[in-house]
């Protein structure tokens, strides 16, 4: 066992943690193409937030490098080997309908409120300060420790493909970038779009437009569609009235003959859509239920025969499960659809480590196929896995036992994390078992005692990793 307090390591530093966390936190690393340049090529917020790092990185010593704003390391030590510490710091957009300012990092009741608090931000500046502690207690260390800063993980990595072209690969690592205790398995993660196949639009009540969502690993929280009708007052009417037998939360515009239909969801992150209120499913729903122009009505009865209350592909015949990481889950991000054009529907499939993914997706073609949509775009990120007698997973679990005096049980997510970059990587935190999981949502926060002990946990880990 270990003969260093680590937690009390750490308390010496909680003022300059807490400081630090908070003005990290108050960039707003959002990903803007329209801010893009030379060494930015996420946009001005992303590069403001990793020069931030790199820049603390600088002023305490580290060895420090900037990959032309894709990527970022901060290193110490000495050896041949080198221990990953994937983090990123980028954020989802903030959405909408937080009590305070999703970029102010107000603290209340113990917690520090902001985007990016618990997905990454907080998490890494946890870990950097885990090294610090390392760092400034001179201890000997055989390998080196390097923390590579991702700035594209909420969209494309592109980040980590750019970094690993002129970077070596870390021997193994983590990343703190989910749930404690371990996570050696996280399910694959498939992007695609299924478009309609365009068709006439005559009819008495047209759909003009629908939109939903912003990403496509977050649930939408936000729908509107536009609908021209000679009925715009007794649509409008209809409308409010299903919004308050069903308790939803929406509104009805009416201008001449078109009414706009809002209506309010919840987000939740997309490797977990139950837990979400998906708006745009909500909204195509009640549409589905109105006399419409014929692809209008195909795309809002496609939509919701296909996603109504149903998050594991069970209508579009894709469903599956294994014993390692559980359900396949689809998350519907992104609803687009205008008169002109038809519509898409932008899905995020977390899919179970042993799935073929090949027959899911001739089966999802053969099941849309037959009711007018096609598919397009697809990108995959293979799902991961790391034997649990690896001595990362087994060294991992030593110190978390250590440290908290219980069971580090191994875990399976279908979240995506850095982790699965590394040919040997484990997401390590920072979420503790049974603590409310907010990434991606409103009202985002890390408790501060739980940011000092996942401070503890990555310092000792860094040790004994690398000692």
């Amino acid at each position: 066992m270990s003969s260093i307090n680590w937690l009390e390591e750490v308390q010496k530093q909680q003022q300059g943690l807490i400081d630090d966390t908070q003005q990290f936190l108050r960039v707003k690393s959002v990903l803007d193409e329209t801010t893009k340049g030379d060494g930015a090529p996420f946009g001005e917020g992303i590069a403001q937030a990793l020069s931030f790092m790199l820049e603390k990185g600088k002023q305490d010593g580290f060895v420090t490098k900037d990959l032309d704003g894709y990527a970022g390391h901060i290193e110490m030590g000495q050896g041949e080997e080198l221990i990953g510490v994937l983090c990123h710091v980028d954020v989802v957009p903030e959405g909408d309908g937080w009590k305070s300012d999703p970029y102010a990092a107000d603290i209340r009741n113990g917690n520090i409120y902001a985007r990016g608090a618990i997905d990454d931000k907080g998490p890494t500046m946890a870990a950097y300060y885990a090294m610090k502690i390392v760092k400034e207690l001179g201890l000997p260390l055989r390998k080196r420790i390097r923390m590579i800063l991702g700035t594209d993980e909420e969209s494309h990595w592109r980040c980590v493909e750019h970094y690993f072209r002129h970077e070596e690969m870390p021997t193994m690592g983590f990343a703190p970038d989910a749930d404690f205790p371990i996570i050696n398995a996280e399910k694959g993660i498939c992007d695609l779009y299924l478009a309609q196949q365009p068709s006439p639009t005559d009819g008495e009540n047209v759909l003009l437009s629908f939109q939903s969502g912003r990403r496509l690993n977050m649930v939408p929280d936000y729908a509107k569609a536009i609908v021209q009708t000679k009925q715009a007052q007794q649509l409008a009417a209809v409308y409010e009235a299903w919004l308050q037998s069903a308790g939803y939360r929406g509104k009805a515009n009416m201008s001449n003959d078109e009414v706009e239909l809002e209506l309010t969801g919840r987000s939740a992150h997309g490797s977990t859509p139950e837990k979400g209120e998906n708006a745009g499913v909500r909204l195509a729903g009640f549409l589905a239920e109105h006399e419409l122009d014929k692809q209008g009505a195909a795309f809002v009865r496609f939509v919701s025969r296909s996603f109504g209350s149903d998050t594991r592909g069970i209508h579009l015949g894709i469903q599956y499960n294994d014993d390692i990481t559980g359900d396949l889950t689809v998350n519907v991000g992104l609803l687009s659809y205008r008169k002109e054009e038809g519509g898409t529907c932008g899905l995020n499939i977390r899919y179970p480590v042993t799935t073929d993914l090949k027959d899911t997706l001739r089966v999802l073609r053969n099941s849309v196929g037959a009711q007018g949509f096609g598919v397009r775009d697809i990108s995959d990120s293979k799902p991961h896995h790391v034997d649990k007698e690896h001595v990362l997973v087994r060294t991992l679990q030593r110190v978390y036992e250590e440290q908290m005096g219980e069971k580090a049980e191994l875990l399976a997510i279908g979240g995506g994390t850095y982790a699965r970059s590394l040919q040997a990587g484990v997401a390590f935190g920072p979420l503790f078992p049974g603590k409310e999981e907010l990434a991606h949502q409103k009202d985002e926060y890390i408790e501060i005692e739980d940011l000092l002990r996942a401070t503890a946990i990555y310092a000792q880990a860094i040790y004994e990793l690398a000692k």
